[in-house]
């Protein structure tokens, strides 16, 4: 082989855990990525470009969870054509010099917009794990001949992890304690608004029970 090439870091990828940010200004996970040199020079730097999918047909259901996912996925005798992986996340992070291996934090931030499958998705699980792939591009610096030298990370390095229901609800807890955001345009939530003034309602929570009845909600 050409020693140019031989030269080039060969790195492989794992996340060894999560945890949630509870000082962060929005929602955000932690994820512990762990970076494993296999061949190559010594890495100078990496930078890294990360997606995170979630792979919905890695875990099981109970009959609740499914009436949950009914929206996203239609009724459970569907599931076998439609339960099919949709992105959650995109986000960079930068690897400093290692010879080995090194461990990074990759801050992932959690929308709550339930307009986004994925905010509807995790807010329908109560237990259990979130299946995840994390997929790498980006580029990655090494020394040859005391010249700094560039290349691509492969397009095919990824990661699966099973990140823990509980810490997303933590990453929420700490954003949003013991709530959840709903976004409607004006003309709707004007409405909303003149049904709970003239019923002198005192909250938009006893608004909503108006509507919908206090009964009708998931069991959590």
């Amino acid at each position: 082989m050409i020693p140019e090439l031989a030269a080039i870091p060969q790195l492989e990828f794992s996340v060894e855990g999560a945890d949630a940010l509870e000082r962060a200004a929005a929602p955000t996970i932690a994820l512990r990525l762990r970076v494993k040199r296999t061949g190559g020079a010594a890495v100078r730097s990496a930078t890294l470009g990360v997606r995170i999918d979630i792979a919905p047909a890695r875990r099981r259901y109970d009959a609740q969870t499914e009436s949950r996912l009914v929206e996203l996925f239609g009724a459970p005798e569907q599931w076998g054509t439609t339960l099919r992986g949709f992105g959650w996340a995109r986000t960079t992070v930068l690897v400093g010099p290692f010879d080995h291996a090194t461990t990074v934090e990759l801050p992932v931030a959690c929308s709550y917009d339930f307009e986004v499958a994925a905010a509807k998705y995790l807010h329908a699980l109560r237990d259990g794990d979130i299946p995840l792939d994390v997929m790498f591009t980006g580029s990655v610096l090494y020394e040859v001949d005391r010249r700094i030298q560039a290349a691509p990370i492969p397009w095919d390095r990824e990661a699966t992890f099973r990140l823990p229901v509980r810490v997303w609800r933590a990453a929420m807890d700490a954003a949003f304690p013991g709530s959840a955001w709903l976004r409607l345009d004006r003309d709707t939530f004007d409405r909303l608004y003149a049904f709970r003034a003239q019923r002198a309602l005192t909250s938009w929570e006893a608004t909503i029970d108006a509507l919908v009845g206090e009964d009708d909600r998931w069991t959590r």
